[in-house]
């Protein structure tokens, strides 16, 4: 068993949280849980609490089999946690995985008044309360959050009427007129969510047509889009503030910045391209945010390409490069065509630079954004995958479909065509940009 690690602070001033990991042993659940091993998820945990202004003063982990039905770790494990609050003074618990509201509910019963219980969920989505900066940003994370608290709701909920707009106030009978027939304090808490929840999906879906009118008008110019993805705190915003002076918001931080940017760069034969800078993304990310952040990451799936930043300097990088794939797969994006670039590769030797380059790294090209070296490398290459690197094609067009055939023959090359009954059926190659558009018509 793991032995408990303590943290000195220098900072009273802030709450004091202490740390719990857990790895499973059991290969479904050690799957499902974690990308990174146990000691570096807690080094990140570590940072999203630094993120969200929290001071850690300790860490404990343990192994198991399966999470307990009760209390996610054993009950031995929460005693000992229980032995170290008067010793290290935490009022905040953070545990790495996501604690079910039993779990969560049963380990605040045990440690009793003073504590609060927090999983990295509820983590991340204050991290991002704090910094989202924009009307779409701010709407896309209250509705993360209270979908996340939805299933914790106790009769402490009572604080909603007043962030529902103060309806029970207005009714004139102290607020009663909320309620219906023998209804509890906890189902008007619930109705409220819900009411509030229908009502931030309805402006989300507003905030997603406007980004898809948007996206036709940048489509019509015929200039390609290239959405820049990677773990959180890879050096994204740093990079498109390199390729176009964006002025991006970039710290040495965990999700820096939350709202997506774009920007018109100029490749090195003349082409333009729109580079949006998006979300990052992070191991265990919750499905709340994904879901949540669809009209923002709506930017990835419409994307001409994608250009993965990895972070090529971090001792888990391939895993990191990993958790970005597994999330484009779920957002339906993995088949995109893909540039690679191994940021900060300033910090590695030439032997770290050779065994870095294996895998899924192997095709990625070595830069630098910070200190802007590799750059034009980078730019050649997305050049090269959006407008001159063709890829073969065999589709049947319809007759209707006059814009795709131009389309085809203006931007690619056209081998063979044969008119038939249904169509024109046509084999040839096109950038690798314009694959997805032609992908409906695919003939066997």
């Amino acid at each position: 068993m793991r032995r408990l690690r303590i943290t000195h602070t220098t900072a009273p001033e802030k709450q004091r949280a202490f740390l719990v990991g857990v790895e499973f042993r059991d290969p479904t659940y050690r799957a499902k849980h974690a990308q990174l091993p146990l000691e570096a998820s807690l080094e990140e945990l570590t940072l999203l609490c630094q993120t969200a202004g929290l001071d850690v003063v300790g860490q404990t982990t343990q192994h198991l089999d399966r999470p307990n039905p009760n209390t996610f770790i054993g009950p031995g494990k929460l005693e000992e946690i229980a032995a170290w609050r008067d010793a290290l003074d935490f009022d905040v618990l953070v545990f790495d995985d996501e604690l079910s509201p039993r779990h969560q509910r049963e380990i605040e019963e045990f440690m009793g008044e003073g504590v609060i219980v927090i999983d990295r969920t509820a983590l991340i989505l204050d991290i991002f309360a704090q910094h989202a900066r924009t009307y779409e940003g701010a709407l896309q994370v209250e509705l993360a959050q209270y979908e996340y608290r939805k299933p914790r709701l106790t009769r402490m909920w009572t604080h909603l009427a007043r962030q529902a707009g103060g309806a029970a106030g207005r009714s004139g009978t102290g607020g009663v007129g909320l309620r219906g027939p023998g209804e509890t304090q906890l189902e008007v808490d619930r109705r409220r969510i819900d009411e509030r929840i229908s009502r931030l999906r309805r402006e989300l879906e507003e905030v997603r047509r406007q980004r898809a009118l948007h996206r036709k008008q940048r489509k019509r110019s015929e200039i390609p889009t290239i959405a820049i993805v990677g773990y959180t705190n890879a050096g994204k915003s740093t990079l498109l503030n390199a390729l176009s002076g964006a002025g991006v918001l970039a710290e040495d931080k965990l999700f820096a910045t939350l709202d997506p940017t774009t920007r018109r760069v100029r490749l090195p034969h003349g082409h333009y391209v729109l580079f949006t800078d998006t979300v990052g993304f992070i191991q265990k990310l919750p499905t709340q945010l994904v879901a949540a952040f669809r009209a923002t990451l709506e930017e990835v799936t419409e994307a001409d390409a994608i250009l993965h930043v990895v972070d090529v300097a971090h001792p888990f990088a391939a895993q990191q490069a990993q958790t970005v794939m597994d999330t484009l797969k779920e957002l339906g994006a993995s088949t995109k065509p893909m540039i690679i670039a191994l940021n900060k590769a300033d910090k590695l030797s030439p032997e770290q630079r050779q065994a870095a380059a294996l895998g899924l790294l192997s095709e990625g090209i070595f830069i630098s954004a910070l200190h802007r070296q590799g750059l034009d490398e980078l730019l050649t290459e997305i050049e090269a995958v959006l407008f001159e690197r063709l890829v073969p094609i065999r589709v049947r067009l319809p007759y209707r479909a006059g814009d795709l055939m131009a389309l085809l023959r203006r931007e690619g090359l056209v081998e063979s065509e044969f008119p038939e009954e249904r169509g024109v059926l046509i084999s040839g190659r096109v950038p690798g940009r314009l694959l997805e558009t032609f992908l409906p018509y695919r003939a066997g």
